[in-house]
């Protein structure tokens, strides 16, 4: 990938994360780190599992050793691979054999989004996938201190699981799409 390509990646996901992660707070733990800037964005060239493997390594790693107040979490986006949901969804058991490999189990976390992200038992066109929507497939890299200590504010996390399913049900697809083009009100400043 190129420079103007990769910005145009990190610039959709930003829209995304400002709009809808931040925006109708279907995260509440995002905001404060994205605005203090310790959200990492990487964009992989990765075409194939061995490389995206790779740079998961190398990922994973950066996190672990690097401080909290540096870089909280990080967003692993893969533009060029994963069209089908299905085997992204598979290539997540690679994922966490990296994470249990590099003994980071209990550590770090990791979080899926997709474009086509569907949750077990439900159509694909459920209203409900859409809280893990995203316009690529992105792995979330997450620190379970820096989760643990969110979660306090949440001692029944469902509550946000299915506040987020009211927020994009009352959206709606169409509301959903208006959401995330360029131009729109509201983005989070950094």
């Amino acid at each position: 990938m190129n420079t103007n390509e990769i910005a145009c990646v990190e610039t959709r996901v930003r829209l995304w994360l400002e709009k809808a992660v931040i925006g109708l707070n279907l995260c509440p733990f995002a905001k404060s780190v994205y605005v203090r800037g310790q959200v990492r964005l990487v964009v992989s060239d990765a075409q194939d599992a061995q490389a995206l493997t790779a740079r998961l390594y190398e990922e994973l790693q950066l996190l672990a050793a690097t401080p909290a107040q540096q870089i909280d979490t990080t967003l692993l986006i893969i533009p060029a691979m994963f069209e089908v949901f299905d085997d992204f969804n598979n290539y997540l058991d690679i994922a966490d054999a990296v994470l249990d490999e590099l003994e980071l189990v209990g550590d770090i976390q990791l979080a899926s989004f997709h474009p086509r992200y569907q949750f077990a038992d439900t159509d694909a066109d459920d209203i409900s996938n859409y809280t893990n929507r995203a316009p690529y497939p992105i792995l979330h890299l997450l620190r379970e201190d820096s989760l643990d200590k969110a979660a306090q504010q949440y001692p029944d996390p469902s509550v946000i699981f299915e506040r987020n399913i009211a927020v994009v049900r009352e959206l709606g697809p169409q509301g959903w799409e208006k959401l995330l083009q360029d131009g729109q009100e509201g983005e989070v400043t950094r």
